[in-house]
C-alpha cells in the first residue's frame, strides 16, 4: 500500500507524488482515489486504489536503479530497421510497460538516431513524452531540478554518439 508523500511512476505521465487519497462519487459508485500531483504541467491525476496494479502505478527508482539507467543512456544504440510507424508502436509498447529501463532506451535510441537520420513526427513526439517520463522520474530519484537532470542526460549521450 502506497501512502501520502511517497513518489510513485504513472505509465505513460511520468512521476509524481501522492497528495492524499479521497474519495469520490463516479456514476453513482464511491471509490477511493490516490491523488497524484505531477511535477510536470502542474497536473493533478486521480486514480482509483482498487486499479493501482492494472495501471502499472510503481515506486520512483532508487539511487542503486539510477546507476542502471546511466549504464542503458551510455550503452551501445540499437539500430532499429523497419518502417517508422513499427518502430514507433514497438517503442510505444515500450513506455505502456512502466521500466523506467525501457524509456531510457527509447530516449537514448530516438536521440542518437535523430542526430544521424532525422526521425519522423510522429517518432518526434514520442521521443518528448518519453524524455518527459524519463526526467520526471530522475527528478525525483535524485532530488534534482529538471533542467540539471535534461542537462546531465545529454552529456552522457554526447559521449555515446558516434566519433566522440
Amino acid at each position: 500500500m502506497l501512502n501520502i508523500g511517497d513518489k510513485v511512476v504513472y505509465p505513460m505521465h511520468g512521476a509524481g507524488i501522492i497528495e492524499g487519497i479521497e474519495e469520490c462519487e463516479v456514476m453513482g459508485e464511491t471509490k477511493s482515489y490516490y491523488i497524484l500531483r505531477m511535477p510536470f504541467g502542474g497536473m493533478k491525476v486521480m486514480i482509483p486504489l482498487n486499479n493501482v496494479e492494472n495501471i502499472g502505478l510503481r515506486e520512483v527508482i532508487t539511487q542503486a536503479e539510477v546507476e542502471k539507467v546511466v549504464g542503458v543512456l551510455q550503452s551501445e544504440p540499437e539500430i532499429v530497421t523497419g518502417s517508422w510507424n513499427r518502430r514507433f508502436n514497438a517503442n510505444l509498447l515500450k513506455i505502456k510497460s512502466g521500466s523506467i529501463y525501457d524509456v531510457a532506451e527509447i530516449v537514448r535510441n530516438l536521440i542518437l538516431q535523430d542526430r544521424t537520420k532525422k526521425i519522423s513526427t510522429g517518432e518526434r513526439r514520442l521521443l518528448d513524452t518519453a524524455k518527459q517520463i524519463l526526467v520526471s522520474e530522475l527528478v525525483l530519484a535524485c532530488d534534482k531540478d529538471a533542467s540539471s537532470v535534461e542537462t546531465w542526460m545529454y552529456e552522457m549521450l554526447d559521449k555515446n554518439t558516434p566519433g566522440n
